[in-house]
């Protein structure tokens, strides 16, 4: 874990952000293999202003527990349906996200901001904005799988009623390692875990809100599958569960090591979670059951169509 603010590690992350070369990158990477991330389980209310308060609050308390990257819960400032996303709609830059460009400014960390609703060109999106310690965005991923499902007597939610869906990747570079980023039902696609363990990620982070059908079935599941099938770190942030709410999240914030352990894990309640994420232990895990290198690329690939 890397030391409290003020210490070698915050040193070598200064010197990341003024000196930002590849090689520098690369040299880092391997002196910093440890650090600590959080998965904030968010109680989001259809109070936006409370909303953006308490996550506030929340990021400040991860980053006072060592964190250097923490995550946020998908809509964490919004209640989660169809029927709130254009009520809560806001541009990129905007409210929600000025105020987590200066949280993670403030606390001096990388800040995955969950999503919100995103509104552009007079399409919305379900939308998640990355932030570095100097309060820069340096990516929004905009999810890419809407999620469209109908269970008979259980559950039908169709987010393309009133969402577009995103297009692109969305990997961004900390001093310790490369960060894949999806939205909840992003996670279900493994060709986009590979498609990022390709491009070199060793953690993938998942805001997601999984509802109490699909949330007991598949949510550790497939993020113990995701991690397993990449030997990466998996971490994913829900909001907490609100019984009152149109849509009832599962909770259980989660992060999974390249083994497929959890190692960190909420309940329903709003709480953040931790892991110390080990890049010497990923590493060791890759040698002593080699994947990557026992593809058998003559026979079958997954490509990303940018590459074509």
């Amino acid at each position: 874990m890397c030391s409290p603010p003020g210490s070698t590690c915050d040193s070598v992350l200064a010197l990341f952000r003024r000196q930002r070369s590849p090689a520098l990158m690369s040299t880092l990477a391997g002196v910093m293999s440890k650090f600590r991330l959080a998965v904030v389980q968010l109680h989001v209310t259809k109070v936006k202003a409370d909303n953006l308060s308490r996550a506030r609050r929340l990021i400040k308390e991860a980053a006072g527990q060592g964190s250097k990257v923490v995550v946020l819960p998908e809509c964490f400032n919004s209640p989660y349906g169809t029927s709130f996303f254009p009520e809560y709609a806001e541009r990129i830059p905007g409210e929600s996200t000025q105020l987590l460009s200066e949280a993670a400014k403030e606390n001096n960390v990388y800040l995955v901001g969950g999503s919100i609703p995103e509104e552009d060109g007079g399409k919305l999106y379900n939308s998640c904005p990355v932030f570095g310690p100097d309060g820069q965005l340096m990516l929004k991923h905009r999810k890419i799988h809407l999620f469209d499902i109908d269970v008979p007597g259980k559950i039908r939610f169709q987010e393309s009623e009133t969402l577009s869906p995103g297009s692109s990747l969305s990997v961004f570079e900390t001093p310790f390692c490369k960060i894949g980023v999806g939205i909840c039902y992003d996670m279900r696609f493994a060709e986009l875990a590979q498609l990022y363990s390709r491009k070199g990620c060793q953690l993938l982070v998942y805001p997601g809100a999984f509802n109490m059908t699909t949330g007991p079935a598949h949510w550790e599941l497939l993020q113990r599958g995701r991690a397993l099938d990449n030997q990466v770190y998996v971490a994913t942030a829900s909001p907490a569960r609100d019984e009152t709410a149109s849509y009832v999240a599962w909770g259980h914030s989660t992060i999974v090591n390249p083994w497929g352990e959890v190692i960190a894990k909420a309940g329903s309640e709003e709480a953040v979670v931790y892991a110390d994420i080990d890049l010497q232990y990923l590493s060791d895990v890759r040698q002593q059951i080699p994947i990557t290198a026992q593809r058998r690329h003559d026979l079958y690939s997954v490509k990303a169509e940018q590459e074509s």
